[in-house]
């Protein structure tokens, strides 16, 4: 009988109880069901209001607005969209391989974020140990950047420490040419945070970089470039902490996470921007939308990426209504696909061209929103229009499915056919 907000009761998704997962989602679709009047009419004035607006600016289509702001073409957007959705399976893949370990006869929607059965401590580290592995990255990939890491430790330009009443959360913070960024983070000794360490010092050496080379005006990437060295120096991280973890139960528990953090940022916001093109385009073709149609443009998408290897229950369908983005900024999800699988394609271009890839890689971060990211990109021999550049991400991440797979036959031998 405990009231709890929202974000209280998603958290209980990711419980080891399956009941307790259940019965979450059941709480959540049931507060959807009181408000599914409003909520579908707030849908229906909001994405009719696009429509009006995209037509006396004569948008040809209702993404357009969104792709400008993000300084990118309906064209490379499409060439994204046409690479994740064409690669579903990869999420189907990794989903049944979930169900035999979490030995389920079916995995349904309370599952996705369901914990490993993986009993390997978790590894903890030092704030010096974290320093070290992180440090040790950047410096093997450029001394450069290296350098402006170390900076970052030396002159006390991040903030780790846990203190109370301190806000949760991490963020890099830019300020002006004459100063430098700041990091903040909750360090709490976790292979997670080490990550993050190494993360938002990424968006640290891209301030830095591009405030130095562009000043305070030209320094601002758009959103779907502001991730391009922090997730590179998350993978750069990750791959070492892999490399020095000899426990195979502790690695698979590693990448599995590595993996569904990839599938939420790339096939999530990809399927959920298709949900969004059905109901913009939807909209405009069939006038105001009931509860049922939406609900069905929403199963249709959703059950397109999973494929047969998770149950959507009805009650599922009216989970669109939950999602801010879809209102306040339409057209906005992709944008974390394409940062996400930019960076993954960029990090095997530089697993395949080695050193001659550092200062054509450092010159793109230096340029900041000097230019239009297709065009800054074009400076290590990128064509975003093309899906097999993108594909070249999606490939990073069927090679850690692959790892998964390996490791969990490994580990678990009798649950993995």
């Amino acid at each position: 009988g405990r009231q709890l907000n929202q974000s209280q009761v998603i958290a209980l998704l990711y419980e080891a109880d399956r009941d307790l997962r259940r019965k979450a989602a059941d709480a959540i679709t049931t507060a959807l069901r009181q408000r599914q009047m409003e909520l579908t009419y707030i849908f229906n004035v909001l994405v009719a209001d696009k429509a009006a607006e995209d037509r006396r600016r004569g948008y040809p289509s209702w993404i357009t607005q969104r792709n400008l702001a993000n300084k990118t073409t309906d064209e490379v957007v499409d060439a994204l969209i046409t690479a994740v959705t064409s690669n579903y399976e990869l999420v189907a893949r990794h989903y049944r391989l979930k169900r035999q370990l979490l030995q389920l006869d079916e995995l349904t929607d309370y599952d996705r974020y369901a914990p490993l059965p993986i009993d390997a401590a978790e590894r903890s580290y030092s704030w010096s140990e974290a320093r070290e592995i992180v440090q040790a990255a950047y410096d093997a990939f450029s001394p450069r950047l290296g350098g402006i890491v170390r900076r970052f430790f030396e002159e006390n330009w991040v903030h780790a420490a846990l203190l109370p009443n301190k806000r949760g959360g991490a963020f890099a913070h830019p300020t002006v040419p004459s100063a430098h960024p700041y990091i903040f983070l909750n360090f709490t000794g976790k292979a997670r945070d080490v990550k993050t360490l190494a993360h938002e010092l990424g968006h640290g050496v891209h301030m830095y970089l591009s405030m130095e080379a562009q000043g305070y005006i030209g320094a601002y990437t758009p959103l779907t470039t502001a991730e391009m060295a922090s997730v590179f120096g998350e993978m750069m991280v990750f791959d070492d902490l892999m490399k020095k973890e000899p426990d195979p139960a502790a690695r698979l528990a590693m990448v599995a996470d590595k993996i569904e953090d990839m599938f939420g940022t790339v096939f999530r916001q990809v399927s959920m921007n298709r949900f969004e093109d059905r109901l913009h385009n939807t909209r405009r073709a069939e006038g105001e939308l009931p509860t049922e149609r939406i609900n069905a443009l929403w199963m249709e998408t959703q059950r397109a990426m999973f494929g047969d290897s998770v149950r959507l229950r009805d009650d599922y369908g009216l989970w669109w209504s939950y999602i801010p983005h879809f209102i306040n900024t339409p057209g906005y999800v992709y944008a974390y696909a394409f940062g996400e699988l930019l960076v993954l394609a960029l990090y095997k271009l530089y697993q395949q061209r080695g050193e001659a890839f550092v200062p054509q890689y450092l010159d793109v971060l230096a340029a900041g929103d000097s230019d239009y990211p297709d065009r800054i990109l074009a400076r290590v021999g990128v064509d975003l229009t093309d899906p097999a550049f993108w594909n070249q991400g999606i490939e990073t991440i069927r090679e850690l499915i692959e790892q998964e797979e390996a490791l969990a036959r490994e580990v678990f031998p009798e649950r993995v056919r």
